[in-house]
């Protein structure tokens, strides 16, 4: 008995414009990304990505990298607004993190699952409201593209080709297509963009 409230599951990620969500380097390459990631076009994505969203689900490794930086941030009122935004939203917000490894969850509104992600999301989908959002997490991203669940993509472009890396983008996913809702472009060659599924 799967009724779903119709809650719409997002996704946010940056890429190279080679479709890389890290460089040769590894998981922890951004060398790429680091001149861009506090642009203008970026900050304004990011206030994009979670003004509609009361559910962030995220990966362990995000979930310590994220909740070991953005909460100093949600207190520093020297921070630009956007910034400061993100991170009281990120702290007071439910949180899904998955994780093989942790036991108990040492953040507050956090709940850890070791599952696969298409199932809890598609559990998440049938209670509450507000949008589901997946916090620049491929390894979540990449399994809810291929069940079709994902209902929009906020993307970064960075104008780098990495020549190396993970992509989001693998052969294998099912066919889909999609409407460009948003798009602005930064000064220094950022692009973001807003797709919605059309089904």
């Amino acid at each position: 008995m799967t009724n779903s409230t119709g809650r719409k599951v997002t996704a946010n990620l940056a890429l190279t414009l080679d479709g890389r969500f890290n460089g040769p380097g590894g998981p922890d390459d951004f060398s790429a990304f680091a001149p861009y990631v506090t642009s203008e076009v970026a900050r304004d994505q990011l206030t994009r990505i979670w003004e509609g969203a009361t559910t962030a689900v995220l990966g362990r490794v995000n979930a310590e990298g994220f909740l070991g930086y953005w909460p100093a941030v949600a207190d520093d009122d020297n921070a630009d607004p956007r910034d400061r935004g993100y991170a009281k939203w990120l702290v007071d917000v439910e949180k899904v993190v998955f994780s093989t490894t942790l036991a108990a969850a040492p953040w507050g509104r956090t709940r850890v699952v070791n599952g696969p992600a298409v199932d809890v999301v598609e559990e998440l989908k049938t209670t509450g409201e507000g949008d589901i959002l997946v916090n620049s997490c491929p390894s979540i991203i990449k399994p809810l593209l291929a069940a079709d669940l994902v209902d929009r993509l906020y993307l970064m472009i960075f104008p780098e080709i990495a020549g190396g890396g993970q992509r989001l983008f693998e052969d294998g996913l099912p066919a889909s297509r999609w409407k460009l809702v948003r798009q602005e472009t930064g000064e220094i060659g950022d692009v973001a963009v807003v797709y919605d599924r059309v089904r």
